[in-house]
Parts: structure tokens; sequence; C-alpha cells
């Protein structure tokens, strides 16, 4: 599988490189191809990985010499743009988180994959860390997950790393089903939400400085808390499920569609509340 790569700014990129040209673990799938021309990054990139992968000028370019893309750009307010004409090309893509900075993008990606029979996946990887399994068990009665996301930050504020949290929450739940109503509060760097996500309480705290991401799960039987810690591999989970859906050839179910879309909604109505004049 020849593979190319849309935003390369993010570190995340280094990891893929490392897996798939370096150490060979997907046999030979390699990345070939890095847009965004020929730049300074780029060309360090290009020399670290094994089979030198070419330079190209927009993910357009990649078209007819890649059968499979990873869009790893920072800022989930270009990756609609970036992804769909690539599905529409018939390419399976792989979303970073998060997968966009609006329910109404995250919904036109899923809807051009499932439109076009495309594979995609987006995933972010704090869901298979492996305190999430630790954590793992029946349907909780509530769970609160905290870390560091910055409403003001240049990626998209609160999106770029406050998807940690929704999909980590949603991992822990086993949900794929949109939350409920939204309380936000605000204050001192940190901002709190509480919802409902079928009929377990959540509670998300971003951080807006460096704070270890960290979980709390309360069931019936007691409570559990763990760091959420990332170890070495941590995007190698991620990549094995894109991997496979890319090789199955099947866009998303309606399950995974919803799975999907329902943390960036979340998202929208958090920072839809901090938007407001009005907020707690």
């Amino acid at each position: 599988m020849r593979i190319g790569v849309v935003g390369t700014e993010s570190s995340h990129v280094d990891h893929f490189l490392r897996l798939l040209n370096v150490e060979r673990r997907y046999g030979d799938a390699r990345v070939v191809a890095l847009a965004g021309g020929d730049t300074e990054r780029n060309r360090a990139l290009a020399a670290a990985a094994a089979g030198a992968p070419h330079l190209v000028d927009a993910p357009r370019d990649l078209v007819g010499a890649v059968d499979a893309v990873l869009i790893c750009s920072r800022d989930g307010r270009a990756h609609r743009a970036e992804a769909v004409p690539l599905i529409e090309a018939g390419l399976p893509v792989f979303v970073d988180k998060p997968l966009a900075a609006s329910a109404a993008d995250a919904t036109a990606i899923v809807d051009a994959a499932r439109a076009h029979g495309v594979p995609l996946y987006e995933g972010s990887a704090l869901r298979f860390v492996p305190a999430i399994t630790e954590l793992d068990g029946n349907r909780p009665l509530a769970v609160h997950v905290t870390g560091p996301a910055d409403p003001a930050g240049p990626y998209g504020g609160l999106y770029y790393y406050g998807v940690h949290l929704a999909e980590a929450a949603a991992q822990l739940i086993g949900a794929t089903e949109a939350a409920g109503k939204v309380d936000v509060r605000t204050g001192d760097g940190a901002v709190t939400a509480l919802t409902t996500i079928g009929r377990t309480h959540v509670t998300l705290t971003f951080v807006a400085a460096q704070a270890p991401f960290h979980a709390t799960v309360v069931r019936a039987d007691g409570i559990e808390a763990r760091e959420l810690a990332l170890p070495p591999d941590y995007l190698a989970p991620v990549l094995d499920r894109f991997m496979t859906i890319a090789e199955k050839g099947a866009p998303p179910s309606d399950d995974e569609a919803a799975a999907m879309v329902a943390p960036v909604a979340l998202l929208d109505a958090i920072t839809a509340h901090l938007r407001s004049p009005s907020r707690g």
C-alpha cells in the first residue's frame, strides 16, 4: 500500500513514518509522498524515512500516486477541504484528531465516505492507552475526564486537544450516541462541561495548561481513577485500525459514523457556551 501524508507539521507524522517506513511494521505498506511542497520540514522527514518519500505541492497531487492518505494537519478547520476531494477520488482516508472543528464539517466528511463507499477512520490515541482498558467494564454511572485543552489555542481552540477528552469519555462509556444538554462553567484557566451520554453523567474538565490526562469512572460497585499515560507507541493502535479498515475497503457503518461525529458535536455545544455572553 502506497500512503500519502497531508499536513506534516505534527509530530504524529514522525511516528507514522517510523512505524511504516523505518520499522516496516505493515509489510510493504509505506509512506511514498508528503504534501505541502519542498519545505524544510518535509525535506527533513523525507531524509529520515526509508524510501525517501517524494514531495508534492497539494493534497490533490496525491491522487493517482498513492493508495491511501493520512491527514495529519493540526487544525481541524482544514480537514473537510483536505479530506473530501481525496475521498471523492476513492482514496481511503485517516483523519488525525479532531475529525473536524464543527459537527457540520465532520458530518460532511463522513457522508462523503459513505456516499462513495470509501474507508474512513478517525480516532484519538487516548482511546487505546492501557489505562482505558484497565477502567473498562460495565457501563458506568458517571465518568470524569480531565486534560490539557486551551479554548484560545491556535489550532481551532478547544477542538485540537479537547477532542481527546470527549473521545476518551465515549470509549469508557462504550457509547456512540450524542450527548444531551450541556452545562459549562469557566474560571482560573479551566473549562468544565457537564452532560449526559445515554444514562451516564459525563464531566469534562479542560485545563489551559500542561496537565496530565486523567479519568475517573463511577460504577455501582465502586470508583476507579487512572492517569491516561501515553505509551511510546501510542499511535500504533490508531494506525493498526486504519490499516485494517483500508484493507477491508468498507465505508463507515451507521454506528461508526455516529461515533466519529458525536465528540465533535459535543465540543460544538461546549464552545457555543463559551461564546455566549451569558455563560456561567
